[in-house]
């Protein structure tokens, strides 16, 4: 761990403080650390501090937004352009879903945890649902090919989000592996399978 203050532009105090943040959430003790810890981190007065977060529970609400938004950054980055099907699509877009869930554990925790959504829920919901319209979006476009079988799509969007969120979580822990499945590819597997669920029966 780095214990230097560091030092901020005026004005940069609010950017210094979710950097530093983001540096202290990356690290073992996840959100456990306290506002002055941070404060003195980022190099900034914790009477300063207080300027733009009055609680933590604040700071921790703005670091799931965030989380949120490159979430959604990564699913658009990952989409490949055509000619590729929509189901190469779906599963790149599923794999990048699992690759920053597990590039970010902890983050990604505090992106679903209690205590992000007791201090940010509408806000919150708002991003969550912006990150999975790209889901959304490809489900659709799925159904109106006839790749896909036609349920309600919000529906399979949720059903989608489910598996791919346990998929993260098993993967995070380490319980997606041959010591508990017996195999060396089950993550890449379960999204297979995943998609499998949701495509149409062909004739």
């Amino acid at each position: 761990m780095n214990d230097e203050p560091k030092r901020y532009h005026h004005g940069d105090l609010r950017r210094a403080m979710l950097d530093t943040a983001m540096e202290m959430l990356a690290e073992d003790n996840g959100w456990q650390f306290t506002l002055r810890e941070l404060a003195r981190r980022a190099g900034v007065s914790h009477t300063a501090s207080y300027k733009h977060f009055p609680d933590k529970a604040a700071l921790l609400a703005e670091l799931a937004l965030i989380g949120m938004d490159r979430l959604r950054v990564a699913l658009l980055a990952a989409r490949p352009p055509a000619p590729a099907t929509l189901r190469e699509q779906f599963l790149e877009m599923s794999r990048a879903y699992v690759r920053f869930g597990t590039a970010n554990p902890n983050l990604y925790r505090l992106m679903f945890s209690a205590d992000a959504r007791a201090a940010a829920s509408l806000r919150l919901k708002e991003r969550g649902e912006a990150a999975l319209a790209v889901l959304v979006e490809l489900i659709e476009e799925g159904q109106g090919t006839g790749w896909l079988r036609r349920r309600e799509v919000y529906e399979q969007t949720s059903a989608g989000w489910a598996h791919l969120h346990g998929v993260t979580l098993l993967t995070m822990d380490g319980l997606l592996g041959p010591d508990t499945v017996r195999s060396d590819h089950a993550a890449e597997a379960a999204l297979q399978i995943l998609l499998e669920g949701l495509e149409a029966e062909k004739s």
